[in-house]
């Protein structure tokens, strides 16, 4: 098999020691043919730091002089690919689960976890279409994680920009919850205050408290490891009510993965847990399906 190329003028060494940080603090790996991502995301850290090259960035990182470096290298390689209404089929049939969960639920306040939120964009469109289809029900409580502490300090602001405003986001839904603010639009203090943003690390801190009627963690599980991705799954599925529902990416499987889990046949692409035995589905379940 043939060696992926590393970054020109770039040591193996460097480029090692930085995939090794990236997984330490955060479980995802970065795969050796994609290496190149490595540089590509850095460079605008090297210019701000004053780095010729991530050998020198590696350097002062291995000196440790500088606390808050590795935090900021951490930040830079992520990923926060984000949209709103990303796979509105996906959301549309959130919808439908939350309606039958809440029927069956008689009155107790369903409960949903956004894990890898990224910039807020999924949890804020589940609490628009929830806000828009009950309005007159109790609203879901909606908790929404992610690793890094700067996307989250965005997701708490609200504020998007043109690009990220129209991706997605139906022009009656941005004329609703959002205000334009210079060049941004900013999420109203009504829509904001339905979401807790909360830092939270997938791959080693404990769930947040409480079990959960939904958990969607999309194309988060793609990042991590073989190892860390079966103890993340078995984390997600603990959290879970016994009727609860998971959702991942499009891409995303439990299969060969974790016997805490199975395809759920009443919602397409989401998954309950093994012990709960596969029940009929309800009624606007099936009828979302037809």
């Amino acid at each position: 098999m043939t060696a992926a190329p590393r970054p020109i003028g770039v040591s193996n060494g460097a480029v090692s020691i930085l995939i090794g940080l990236m997984e330490t603090r955060t479980g995802q790996r970065i795969a050796a043919n994609r290496a190149w991502r490595v540089e590509s995301a850095l460079k605008p850290l090297l210019r701000a730091r004053g780095f010729e090259s991530l050998d020198q960035l590696v350097a002062a990182l291995v000196g440790g002089e500088d606390r808050g470096l590795a935090d900021e290298t951490v930040e830079a390689l992520l990923n926060h690919e984000s949209s709103f209404f990303r796979d509105p089929s996906v959301i549309q049939q959130v919808g439908t689960l939350m309606r039958d969960q809440q029927s069956a639920q008689q009155g107790r306040r369903l409960r949903i976890w956004s894990a890898g939120c990224s910039t807020g964009q999924e949890p804020l469109s589940l609490a628009m279409l929830l806000a828009e289809q009950n309005p007159l029900r109790e609203f879901p409580d909606i908790v929404a994680t992610d690793v890094s502490a700067a996307v989250i300090a965005r997701a708490k602001a609200g504020r998007f920009t043109q690009f990220e405003i129209q991706r997605g986001l139906p022009v009656r839904s941005m004329v609703r919850w959002f205000e334009p603010v210079g060049k941004d639009w900013v999420a109203s203090p009504d829509l904001l205050a339905r979401v807790q943003f909360r830092r939270h690390n997938l791959a080693q801190d404990a769930a947040p408290p409480g079990l959960f009627d939904l958990i969607l963690c999309r194309n988060v599980l793609l990042y991590l490891s073989p190892a860390i991705r079966s103890a993340v799954l078995a984390k997600l599925a603990a959290a879970l009510r016994p009727d609860g529902r998971l959702v991942l990416g499009a891409s995303e499987t439990v299969i060969g993965r974790t016997e805490a889990l199975v395809p759920c046949h009443a919602y397409r692409g989401f998954y309950h847990r093994a012990d709960k035995l596969a029940a009929a589905p309800a009624p606007a379940a099936m009828a979302a399906m037809r």
